[in-house]
């Protein structure tokens, strides 16, 4: 899946902000920066979008083995759920499999002592330049985005989410913040699925079709979230249609999801907290704890069993079981990345070889029903439409699929998007808005010159702006003369003009005055006793061509205040004088 992040962001100091990901890829990450002797990185904070252990999985690993010491920000339903979901994990990978170079319980607790609880909405000041915000994201209990900002720069990393509404939770959300980087995920990128009512009557035709006949369905699920989904779907058919076969959900799992479940119930959606105080919906009438004994019973049953993608623990022992017989089905309802078990039976492969080079015979129906709490394309879309990012960078996807998304968003909002490998850099050039002090007094000034404010228009103000202590100010200048103690130099533009005349110098200077003088009425125009001419701040000066005497220069300068009538004036005696003219 997709690229894992690390993300520096400039500001008075380089800013190196982790997004928590899988234990492999933080740790490949980690030995390449050792091998390439970056020992200057300072990991300012890590943000953990949510419990999943594809993005919570190596925090411990992070922060008890590799040393990272700094702060660890999570919303409160992740940071109650995440030590249970990497205990599970440490338990399977150490005392199942006998891997060594692992993280222990201790490690797990130390870690969680670093993190850090958000609320939704509340912007955390990290120091003085780094700030984050954590935006509501639907996928599980208590998933988030991430905004970081640092000084007027700013990226959103939207973990995993999901822009639809359904049964327990509600639709992810993120206002119009402008950054200079979106991050997003894009499992779906190419996909667009059909309606949720849809795929819930064509699941609950199904499960109740192999039930009838006397099949068992197995749906394989992950403990947390499409889990409760689906059980809350099947409770109610059962209730409605009074069904009497058994529904079965590994042993404990439910218990730990009712109990979170009721502690964040905030969390959820607005139905589930209207009904929460007559009826708590993940109190289940149905279905009931699995044992293992339970797999070999006749007749038949719905099993919810972990996990999702049929890659090890009771999911993949009970369709061992199963799949020699042809009465059974096997529903995946959520994604299965290549080389597990739920992806080669969805790839149509039905001979399959387990361990010990054992050939298993899939002759189970296997039916896929996307109810992933990934966003699709079209998701993917609104929300890009939503944050308006300058720039998009693609993640947590599959390269053929990403291309096809990129090329969709550059088309439809005309920015950069980018899909990096993993170990792959990419620099991103923002233009950052910095903010300006402007003085009551240069404001004054330029209201009484005719600038009145309106804020839908931008305005072009003259001023000198100064930079003190990291900050901007724009004055007159001769309040920044008087500042920093500077005198005043005055500029002045010249410029050359050719006029055909015969006559003597002095007899130039006269014509050119004569002509000013009637075609500048409203100016103060003067002849002055050295032989120059004023009109305004403007001086106008006639010396003889050195190669042609019946050519005189005019040279003509003014000040910067003056530009346009001393442009005006250039233009004028560029078409030459009159010759009534004495």
């Amino acid at each position: 899946m997709g690229s894992r992040q690390f993300l520096f962001l400039k500001g008075k100091k380089e800013k190196f902000f982790c997004f928590a990901e899988g234990f492999e890829e933080v740790k490949r990450a980690v030995r390449t920066r050792q091998s390439n002797l970056l020992c200057n990185v300072f990991i300012l904070s890590v943000s953990c979008s949510h419990f999943h252990l594809d993005h919570c999985g190596a925090l411990p690993y992070f922060s008890e083995m590799v040393g990272y010491d700094g702060p660890i920000y999570m919303t409160h339903p992740t940071k109650a759920i995440c030590p249970i979901l990497l205990e599970d994990y440490r338990k399977i990978t150490v005392d199942k499999k006998g891997e060594t170079n692992f993280f222990t319980s201790q490690m797990i607790k130390d870690c969680m002592k670093k993190v850090v609880a958000v609320h939704l909405h509340q912007t955390v000041q990290v120091d003085e330049e780094l700030e984050i915000k954590a935006y509501y994201a639907g996928h599980v209990l208590g998933a988030a985005m991430f905004q970081i900002k640092v000084g007027c720069e700013s990226v959103v990393y939207t973990g995993d989410y999901n822009m639809t509404p359904d049964r327990h939770l509600g639709a992810a959300w993120i206002d119009k913040c402008r950054p200079d980087l979106l991050i997003t995920e894009s499992t779906y990128a190419t996909t667009i699925r059909d309606s949720k009512r849809c795929r819930e009557r064509d699941f609950l035709k199904k499960v109740h079709e192999t039930v009838e006949r006397g099949g068992k369905v197995l749906i394989p699920v992950f403990a947390l979230g499409r889990a409760q989904e689906l059980c809350i779907l099947l409770e109610t058919f059962w209730e409605r249609m009074n069904l009497k076969a058994p529904i079965y959900f590994s042993t404990g799992l439910t218990e730990k999801a009712n109990h979170y479940y009721k502690l964040f119930i905030t969390w959820t959606n607005q139905k589930i907290r209207k009904t929460f105080v007559q009826r708590n919906m993940f109190e289940f009438k149905h279905i009931k704890a699995f044992d293992r004994a339970f797999a070999d019973n006749p007749g038949p049953m719905v099993v919810f069993a972990t996990p999702g993608m049929l890659h090890a623990g009771q999911s993949l022992q009970i369709f061992r079981k199963w799949a020699g017989n042809e009465k059974n089905m096997v529903i995946m309802p959520g994604y299965c990345v290549q080389g597990t078990v739920g992806h080669k039976i969805l790839s149509g492969q039905r001979k399959l070889e387990m361990e010990g080079r054992q050939i298993l015979e899939v002759k189970m129906q296997v039916e896929y029903m996307s109810f992933s709490a990934h966003a699709d394309a079209k998701g993917i879309m609104q929300l890009i439409r939503q944050a308006e990012p300058r720039n998009v960078l693609l993640v947590h996807g599959e390269a053929k699929k990403m291309e096809f998304l990129k090329q969709k968003i550059e088309q439809e909002f005309h920015v950069n998007c980018y899909m990096p490998a993993n170990g792959e850099t990419t620099t991103i050039f923002t233009n950052p808005s910095i903010p300006v002090d402007i003085s009551l007094g240069l404001l004054k000034r330029e209201t009484a010159i005719g600038l009145l404010p309106d804020a839908k228009k931008p305005k072009l103000m003259h001023g000198t702006l100064i930079m003190k202590d990291n900050s901007f100010r724009l004055v007159s200048p001769e309040q920044a003369l008087k500042e920093l103690g500077l005198a005043e130099h005055q500029l002045r533009f010249t410029c050359r003009v050719h006029i055909q005349d015969p006559r003597k110098e002095h007899e130039t200077v006269l014509r050119v005055y004569n002509h000013l003088k009637g075609v500048l009425k409203d100016y103060s125009v003067q002849h002055l006793p050295d032989g120059s001419i004023t009109v305004e701040s403007i001086l106008i000066q006639a010396t003889a061509h050195s190669e042609d005497q019946g050519t005189k220069v005019l040279l003509v300068s003014w000040t910067y205040q003056d530009e346009e009538l001393g442009s005006y004036l250039t233009s004028l005696l560029k078409k030459g004088l009159p010759q009534s003219t004495s």
